[in-house]
Formats: C-alpha cells, structure tokens, sequence
C-alpha cells in the first residue's frame, strides 16, 4: 500500500495520543495508594512509551516527520484527574474509572485507524499489535475494578 498524507497525519495523531496516554499513566501512578494499580499504571505507562515509539519509527520509514508531544486536551484530561483524585473519597476507584475510559477511546482511536485501506502491511502489523495489548489491557482493568 501507498504512505498517504492522510495516513501520516492519522499515525501523528495516534503518536500523540500515546504520549497523552503515556503521561495520564505516569500521573495515575502517582496519583493511586493501591500498589497492583500502581503497577499496573506504570506497565501501561511502559507500553505507551513503547507504542510511541514503534509508530515513530513506522512514520520515519516512510520519510515522514513524527509530531513531538503531548496535546493540549491531554494536559487538560491530567489536571483534571489530579483534581478528581484530590476531591475524591475514593481517588483510587476515580483514576481507574478514567483510565478504563481512556482505555475504551484508545480502542476506538485504534480500531478507526485500522479501518484505513491505504495503511502499508508494516503500519497495519504495528498497530493491530498495540490494539490487541489496549484490548488486554481493558479487560485487566475492568477486572482490577470489580474487586476494588
């Protein structure tokens, strides 16, 4: 398959929304008592990191320019949590309620991407391998919620 504009501009985006995710983790991590949730944060924090930089390399291999940092609607998403885990009675049951939020939306960000028919058979390969670890990584925290 072709490297479209259109499918740059897309892998910008996801690259962008990993380091907002990669942040809000770091931020939940150090937002939570639990230690299972603290771990738990930082291995997502780990894989955003990783996914990241795995799509970097993708946009660079086809002559591309990755973006560089977070977005302003992530900066926002984090003070917003920090906020809620202050006020909150219970800020661990908080955080992990936005983080199977923002797990969900990261599912979907994924699942539009791969609905693209101009993404290259590597791209394609990368980002099922991601949108498979977001997958898991949902169904581990909605388990995490059901006994917190």
């Amino acid at each position: 398959m072709k490297y479209t504009e259109k499918v740059s501009n897309l892998l910008n985006d996801l690259l962008e929304k990993n380091y907002d995710a990669e942040a809000g983790y770091v931020a939940a991590k150090d937002n939570v008592k639990n230690r299972n949730l603290k771990n738990f944060f930082k291995e997502r924090a780990t894989d955003r990191y990783d996914f990241g930089h795995e799509i970097k390399e993708e946009i660079k291999s086809f002559g591309e320019k990755p973006d560089k940092g977070t977005s302003l609607k992530g900066d926002a998403h984090r003070v917003w949590m920090n906020l809620k885990s202050t006020f909150s009675s219970n800020s661990d049951q908080a955080i992990l309620e936005e983080a199977i939020r923002g797990e969900k939306k990261a599912l979907e960000d994924y699942n539009e991407i791969l609905k693209e028919t101009d993404l290259p058979a590597s791209t394609k390969s990368v980002l099922e391998k991601h949108r498979k670890s977001v997958q898991a990584a949902l169904d581990h925290v909605k388990t995490m919620e059901d006994f917190s």
